[in-house]
């Protein structure tokens, strides 16, 4: 039986020669996952023998991560605009990065208690739509995914949040065959390019779905796709928001001015990147 501090500077030892981000952190909380110990108390209690049970636990979870799964997928959950959302092999892992798109719609949302319609295309864990719910306590969202299985997962959160009233997610291939009219439509698509998934980090391009990743050849066609489709969707003066991979943006602001979304605005994330593109239709 090994002390906590022993299990973590073996386990943060194992996890840096795997070639993992933040080694440290990521053996603080797999060794909370599998005591059952808060994160602040692994980190105090570094004394404290580790329950054989608990031991063999923390020695399953660190294989995984070792193996570069994803923290996230590890502990089924991950914190996004300070909600807690589960995570599945079937979603995207939600980034902070994406939380730049919540914070800029909402930046453009003169009241927040109007009821808005929101429609969220490739909506994944619903982290983007139900977080804009959760800040917006009249509106209604519509989320879309071709996948059953991510659909699941939006669902669950949306019951866990206590937004299942008002989020509804349905299978569907962007807008193909939905009517009615929305407020505000926000996109995370798929936009890194075919060729460079395979060289992307190893909790990417091995372990999240390749569906919610692969952007055709030029990263650019789910754009094509989905901006015709807000366009027409959108009620006069709505507003999309759109996600982007770095350096997109004028490709992707080209698309939504010959959609006729008119003075097309830029958000960076806290990197500096620009991350969003937000657009209002024409009256």
């Amino acid at each position: 039986m090994s002390k906590i501090d022993t299990a973590l500077r073996q386990a943060t030892a194992t996890l840096k020669a795997a070639g993992c981000d933040s080694p440290r952190l990521d053996a603080v909380l797999l060794l909370a996952e599998a005591t059952g110990l808060a994160p602040d108390r692994v980190r105090i209690e570094t004394d404290t023998v580790l329950a054989p049970e608990a031991e063999a636990r923390f020695a399953a979870l660190l294989a995984r991560r070792a193996a570069r799964q994803p923290i996230a997928q590890i502990l089924g959950r991950r914190e996004f605009w300070s909600l807690t959302f589960r995570v599945t092999p079937d979603v995207l892992d939600p980034r902070p990065d994406s939380e730049t798109l919540v914070t800029a719609v909402l930046e453009r949302v003169a009241d927040r208690k109007a009821n808005l319609r929101l429609l969220d295309f490739g909506t994944g864990s619903g982290c983007l739509l139900l977080s804009l719910l959760h800040e917006l306590p009249e509106a209604q969202g519509l989320g879309i995914d071709q996948s059953e299985a991510a659909l699941a997962v939006a669902r669950g959160n949306a019951a866990s949040l206590g937004l299942e009233a008002r989020a509804t997610f349905q299978l569907g291939d962007w807008g193909s065959g939905l009517a009615g009219t929305f407020d505000i439509v926000i996109s995370n698509p798929p936009y890194i390019e075919s060729g460079t998934i395979a060289a992307l980090a190893p909790e990417v391009a091995r372990h999240e779905p390749l569906s919610a990743l692969d952007g055709g050849a030029d990263g650019l066609e789910a754009y094509r796709r989905l901006i015709p489709d807000a366009a027409r969707l959108l009620a006069p003066d709505g507003l999309v928001a759109l996600e982007i991979g770095q350096g997109q943006e004028a490709a992707v602001a080209a698309l939504l001015e010959r959609a006729g979304f008119g003075a097309v605005a830029m958000a960076a994330d806290l990197g500096g990147t620009i991350r969003v593109l937000l657009g209002r239709k024409s009256r």
